[in-house]
């Protein structure tokens, strides 16, 4: 046995499991307890004791409460769902159309790349409170930063949403595009990593089918839709499940979440509705990667 040589689907199990391995150890050694105890606490009322904690079972109430009693959960949850539906088309729209206009060949792309992907170390949390902190530190109240901030980041659009609906577009669609110029600086800093694997995919894109469609006639419009597009699928279907996941890790149901547990004490009810939480991304990963994976082009 020592001698036979192995398949390339015995291989190709082999590698797979090496690259989950670090995974599974991590998983095992360090979160399987705190998962487990994270369901005990949604099922049970944790009441803190000089001795430690003692939990009293008590079944779905946690999650009843959460949903049905809270004042707050069920619009935060259902508001955080709604910005996820609207923030991650524009996101992918804008991360493929700025990845398709870096691949091209000019002079200074590499500066271009650079500064497409800073808006991603701009928003990381160290960075965003240094620059509050400068700010505040500099004109001496929050206060006056917060109405900063928001005099600098409000506009009138009505010019735009004129002449849209004098063009005849439907009002949904202006809706959808005027949220996405009020959104655009949280698009632009939620795409760096997105613009990165677009990127990479374009670049492993074979030139000479580009040049087989050129001498075919094919436009740039048709090379785009027939071979671009195509090609890149894949990382398109990697890119929602991504932009999903980093849409719900930063919104205000975690804050919530945290309240609930370490303000006002109530672990039960804040495992319950990390439970929720849990489940309903989950449920949204599973219904867009089922649809998603049926159109993806694998070559």
């Amino acid at each position: 046995m020592i001698g036979t040589k192995l398949t390339l689907n015995r291989k190709r199990s082999l590698l797979g499991l090496a690259f989950i391995t670090p995974w599974f150890l991590g998983f095992a050694l360090m979160f399987a307890t705190p998962l487990i105890q994270s369901i005990k606490f949604s099922l049970s009322k944790l009441t803190i004791s000089p001795s430690g904690y003692q939990l009293e079972f008590v079944g779905l109430t946690n999650f009843k409460d959460a949903l049905l009693i809270d004042a707050t959960f069920n619009r935060i949850l259902s508001q955080s769902v709604t910005e996820m539906a609207l923030n991650v088309p524009m996101i992918l729209f804008f991360s493929l159309f700025s990845a398709t206009l870096l691949n091209q060949k000019f002079k200074g792309r590499v500066l271009a790349r650079a500064i497409f992907f800073l808006p991603v170390i701009l928003a990381s949390n160290a960075i965003s409170s240094a620059e509050s902190q400068g700010l505040i530190n500099l004109v001496g109240d929050a206060s006056v930063v917060n109405e900063m901030g928001t005099s600098a980041s409000s506009y009138n659009i009505m010019s735009m949403v004129m002449m849209l609906a004098d063009i005849g577009l439907p009002l949904s669609f202006i809706d959808y595009i005027t949220e996405a110029i009020v959104r655009i600086y949280d698009i632009i800093t939620h795409s760096g990593v997105q613009i990165l694997i677009f990127l990479a995919a374009l670049q492993s894109v074979p030139s000479s089918m580009y040049e087989v469609a050129k001498m075919e006639g094919a436009t740039a419009y048709e090379s785009f839709w027939k071979i671009t597009f195509p090609m890149v699928s894949p990382l398109i279907l990697t890119n929602v499940i991504y932009t999903i996941i980093d849409s719900f890790s930063g919104s205000k149901v975690t804050t919530t979440i945290f309240n609930t547990a370490f303000k006002t004490q109530n672990f039960g009810l804040s495992s319950a509705m990390s439970w929720i939480y849990t489940i309903i991304v989950s449920l949204v990963l599973v219904i867009i990667g089922f649809v998603l994976s049926k159109r993806v082009h694998y070559n």
